[in-house]
């Protein structure tokens, strides 16, 4: 691996126009379990598979059995930001990242200090009252028992983009403009099966395509650079 971290020094190292876009891969390292692995949210067993559960129709018909889920699986505040969150911080700190386009609802990229984030799933930490409007935070959902409700008596959504449900389209337009100026995309952790955020890669039109995934993905074929390594592995390799 050691050849392929010094090519991407070099790279990062000779570019200030650099763009990350990431998936659950990012997370995993700190604990936080992905969609399609072996082990992952869609290998485990439900009376519905979460694909289903996670749906709009699902929610707005079952909303008792959503949060049971919800609750359970995608509610975690004991994850902490790994080597690659806080790397990812470090090169914007230092005028060489110039956004983080990510698939995670996590708010890890956040919480190691990245401050140009587009969330292009949402976050958990955002929850809405579908009646009038009102802010719920992260603390609110976890204690709330059962279904979430506002004071005014409305169900408390999360500020997530379910399945049936589109993308918010400030957040994609801002990722579009980030890739489409970048001289130096980075795409990292991510299977890239997930549209119709994948297909903002295609707006890349800068000089070096680098993929860093445990697995193939669609796009290995034209990366410049290909490490299938943890991400946190070879970002902590990475020096600022």
């Amino acid at each position: 691996m050691e050849k392929e971290t010094d090519k991407l020094q070099k790279i990062i190292d000779e570019h200030d126009n650099i763009v990350f876009f990431g998936g659950a891969g990012v997370s995993t390292e700190s604990g936080i379990p992905d969609f399609r692995s072996q082990d992952g949210l869609y290998h485990q067993k439900y009376d519905f598979p979460p694909e289903t559960i996670l749906s709009h129709t699902f929610f707005m018909q079952r909303p008792e059995e959503f949060y049971k889920f919800y609750k359970d699986k995608m509610l975690c505040d004991t994850a902490k930001p790994n080597a690659a969150h806080q790397k990812l911080a470090e090169l914007e700190r230092a005028g060489k990242l110039k956004a983080v386009i990510t698939q995670n609802i996590d708010n890890l990229h956040q919480m190691a200090g990245s401050k140009q984030v587009y969330e292009l799933h949402g976050s958990v930490y955002r929850n809405y009252c579908m009646k009038c409007g009102k802010f719920h935070d992260f603390s609110f959902m976890k204690h709330a028992e059962g279904v979430p409700r506002c004071e005014c008596g409305g169900i408390v959504k999360p500020d997530v983009v379910l399945y049936e449900e589109g993308l918010d389209s400030d957040t994609i337009n801002g990722a579009v403009r980030a890739i489409a100026k970048a001289q130096v995309l980075i795409i990292g952790g991510t299977s890239l099966a997930v549209y119709p955020a994948a297909s903002l890669i295609d707006y890349f039109q800068g000089e070096y395509l680098v993929v860093i995934n445990k697995s193939p993905t669609p796009r290995d074929r034209y990366a410049h650079l290909l490490i299938q390594e943890p991400i946190g592995h070879v970002f902590s390799a990475i020096h600022v």
